[in-house]
């Protein structure tokens, strides 16, 4: 089932749910700059078959209203966004994976609306500013410099074609050198989300969105929803040891480790990170008497 959310006057949400209606819900929230496609079709259905299963485009990305340089928005808007799709889907709570800025979304929810989460799910993301390095030491990792530069070409104007190649070297970037990159699966990708958006040009607004409100981390500690941290060892914005950080600042929360896995979610990983998402929300489940 696919559907528009209006969730500010002017601003429409593509939101597409799949799974039975009456089960529970999974709303998945993709990273900046990413269409909702990006999360794999092959890992939402095998979660449907037990969960109402949910994604949608941000603001500014995909088939949702572009408008931000008239209507600008801190980033944290967009977590709100991920509340006003599930209100308008009649959800009271989920289950939330957010991947890369989509775990920072994540977090933030957990702080600042911790009743409408049934459980959490952090995939490639540090902790948000202001989280207390550990013991030992560890802290949140910088981002590799080279790929900073990388993307700071992000704005450049690029006819279909020349998109379509950067956006390629940037998931190879983001893949890792363990698992074996498909340039054909990530250029079937791209291809499928310009058409879907009806557009090439390059999402780059959550690039430029305040991310000064996200700076929550102190307030982690306090978190008692049941979370899943997945660490991704061949991610270059995360490396484990952050996925370490945040999980010994988040009281009860699991630690996860895909081998191989780095900043994007290859045909490969599915059924390994399909695998851990189930457990993790049925051992929530059990424990909440929803089983």
């Amino acid at each position: 089932m696919e559907r528009f959310v209006e969730v500010a006057p002017g601003v429409s949400l593509w939101v597409e749910s799949r799974g039975p209606e009456n089960a529970p819900a999974v709303l998945f929230i993709m990273g900046a700059n990413a269409s909702g496609l990006a999360w794999p079709d092959e890992l939402l259905d095998l979660l449907a078959r037990k969960y109402r299963v949910i994604r949608y485009d941000h603001r500014d990305t995909g088939a949702s209203t572009w408008a931000f340089d008239t209507k600008p928005y801190a980033l944290t808007q967009l977590a709100k966004d991920a509340l006003a799709v599930l209100d308008a889907l009649g959800i009271a709570r989920a289950h939330v994976v957010g991947l890369s800025v989509g775990g920072f979304l994540t977090q933030w929810l957990l702080v600042e609306h911790p009743g409408r989460l049934l459980s959490a799910t952090v995939i490639g993301a540090a902790a948000l500013q202001g989280t207390p390095a550990l013991a030992d030491g560890t802290a949140q990792a910088p981002i590799a410099p080279e790929l900073l530069e990388f993307w700071s070409h992000m704005f450049e104007p690029r006819d279909r074609e020349a998109e379509i190649e950067w956006r390629l070297e940037n998931w190879r970037r983001l893949h890792g050198r363990v698992i074996p990159f498909d340039p054909e699966e990530f250029r079937a990708l791209e291809r499928r989300i310009i058409a879907h958006a009806g557009r090439h040009d390059n999402p780059g607004a959550h690039a430029r969105a305040d991310y000064s409100a996200l700076a929550r981390g102190a307030e982690l500690a306090h978190v008692t929803v049941p979370t899943l941290v997945i660490a991704t060892p061949e991610d270059p914005t995360c490396p484990a040891s952050s996925s370490r950080h945040l999980a010994e600042n988040i009281p009860g929360s699991t630690l996860v480790t895909i081998e191989g896995m780095g900043h994007a979610i290859p045909r490969a990983v599915v059924p390994r990170l399909g695998a851990a998402l189930l457990n993790h929300f049925e051992a929530v489940e059990g424990k909440a008497g929803l089983r």
